[in-house]
């Protein structure tokens, strides 16, 4: 069985996302991360037992059947090649097309988009806000949601005319970025992709579980 050790609020939710689009049973290891308020008892991302599985100590973790993987985007290609069909890719081209915009989203959107959620909406370590940055972020990705915008336009979907992994994993570093709505409200098409990705019921569920866990 799939193992993911994270919390629900954390990167974690890419992994935990894709596994119930794909249907797959998997069990949850809670791990918090460190620099939060850790319950008493809880393995969190510095602790000995954690380090043991991943010594960069982060999360996501996941155990495959002892297949031990680290980086949550990179395990979603892994479980998408996997067992995803038609999440997963078709053929070798479509394979390069998911690493692709996988790691643009990772390079060019994150960095920005991470620094609009943690300084207009809070939650970075520390909790200091700083709307300068936030300013900046934004102006960084009005290119990057061009560029987005016009992939989308042929059919609304990333690779292959529907939705894949791709998809997930840009749309989890997109989602950071919801707290500047006038992105959106600039490029339509980002906007109501990201509105039809947070409308599938793997969405939904990972999100009412994430809702419940203590923030």
């Amino acid at each position: 069985m799939l193992t993911i050790y994270g919390v629900y609020r954390s990167r974690a939710s890419r992994n935990i996302w894709l596994a119930e689009e794909l249907g797959i049973p998997f069990k949850q290891v809670p791990v918090i991360q460190h620099y939060r308020s850790v319950p008493a008892g809880m393995m969190h991302t510095q602790s000995p037992e954690f380090l043991k599985i991943n010594p960069n100590g982060l999360i996501p973790s996941v155990d495959d059947d002892g297949v031990v993987l680290h980086e949550s985007l990179a395990i979603n290609l892994y479980l998408a090649k996997k067992h995803g069909k038609p999440v997963g890719p078709a053929n070798l081209a479509e394979e390069g097309e998911m690493a692709s915009w996988t790691l643009w989203a990772a390079t060019g959107v994150e960095p920005h988009s991470i620094n609009v959620l943690y300084h207009r909406v809070g939650g970075a370590p520390g909790g200091v806000k700083d709307p300068k940055i936030a300013d900046a972020a934004v102006e960084a990705l009005k290119s990057r949601f061009a560029v987005l915008e016009k992939a989308l336009s042929a059919s609304g979907w990333l690779v292959g005319g529907r939705f894949t992994v791709a998809d997930i994993n840009a749309a989890e570093v997109v989602r950071y970025a919801q707290a500047a709505p006038e992105l959106f409200d600039a490029h339509p098409k980002v906007k109501a992709w990201l509105a039809a990705c947070q409308a599938r019921p793997a969405f939904k569920k990972m999100w009412a579980a994430r809702d419940a866990e203590p923030a």
